[in-house]
């Protein structure tokens, strides 16, 4: 995000804040002008503007996914289409039955996406050597931030797609935190934390390395227009989101296949192994059942990467404007 401007001014004032940059994470340290706590508050507003703008989509993948585990003929009626599964919740729920599980959402997307994008700056800042077109780095920046914030984000993570279920047991987020623990013990919320990390750091690093390449070429076309600057972002993390959702969707599904097994009649797996949940869903579902809710999550994360990339970026062009001195 070395390039990343919204105008011109932000593009000199980014460029000479390089120069006294440090890799130090104390309250007082910077890296292109920003202190680590305005990295942080940034990623963190973000998450949360993406996640809660986007909610339906993500209910609609977790059904999607997580009924394929159920019967057959649930499964094939609930996955015909994205319209049938939207048509459903509505008559059968209302509304509301879009956003169940949305708090448990917006608990932990505003820390894990701290923990995200400040982990991201420094090491991207430290790998990169000063060369902004470092894919490498950028994608392994990516991959150290995903499986940090992972660790912050995957209990909430399985509330909230427990929570998501047709029928949910739960009646909400502290409920649902209490049986867990009570019934199957602090180790059912990380079950699928090893899945999660080895879904999300091929992810992101096709993301974030996709994100820089499209932002520099958008950049280069770039007319000196602050709403222009913003569309840059928009564009750029809306067309890495799809790309690194399509690639990634198969450990997706055996993610919210072991977050939500013995819930709502979903399948319950002996072993947490990716291999074997995989197989498994194979077996019974065919290979087309390590595809299913591939839709909803690219129609998630494009504009969903989008909106978070610009708001990160429009956050980090505000904090940056505050640091700098005005010109006398």
């Amino acid at each position: 995000m070395t390039t990343a401007t919204t105008d011109t001014n932000f593009r000199h004032l980014h460029q000479s804040a390089e120069p006294t940059a440090t890799l130090s994470p104390s309250p007082s340290a910077s890296i292109d002008g920003l202190h680590f706590w305005q990295f942080m508050l940034a990623g963190s507003l973000a998450g949360c503007v993406e996640h809660m703008a986007m909610f339906p989509i993500d209910t609609l993948k977790t059904r999607m996914q997580a009924l394929g585990s159920t019967s057959p003929a649930a499964a094939h009626a609930q996955s015909i289409t994205l319209r049938h599964s939207l048509a459903s919740i509505l008559r059968l729920e209302g509304p509301a039955g879009l956003y169940r599980g949305i708090w448990a959402m917006g608990l932990g997307a505003g820390p894990a996406h701290a923990v995200y994008f400040s982990v991201y700056e420094f090491c991207k800042k430290f790998l990169s050597a000063g060369n902004p077109s470092n894919s490498a780095a950028h994608a392994a920046s990516g991959v150290v931030a995903t499986v940090a914030s992972d660790a912050v984000i995957t209990p909430m993570d399985v509330v909230k797609q427990r929570l998501q279920l047709k029928s949910s047991p739960y009646k909400g987020v502290l409920d649902c935190v209490r049986r867990v623990m009570a019934e199957e013990g602090v180790g059912a919320f990380y079950a699928s934390y090893r899945t999660t990390v080895v879904m999300n750091a091929p992810f992101t690093a096709v993301h974030f390395a996709t994100y820089e390449a499209a932002k520099r070429g958008l950049l280069e076309m770039e007319s000196e227009d602050e709403e222009e600057g913003l569309v840059v972002h928009a564009t750029a993390g809306a067309v890495s989101g799809a790309v690194a959702a399509a690639v990634t969707t198969p450990l997706d599904v055996v993610k919210t296949r072991l977050q939500c097994q013995g819930v709502c009649g979903c399948d319950r797996y002996s072993s947490s192994s990716i291999g074997a949940v995989s197989r498994a869903i194979v077996k019974k579902d065919g290979y087309g059942g390590l595809m299913r809710g591939w839709a909803p999550r690219v129609l998630f994360h494009a504009p969903a990467a989008a909106i978070c990339w610009s708001t990160y970026e429009a956050s980090k062009a505000v904090f940056l404007k505050l640091n700098t001195p005005t010109s006398t």
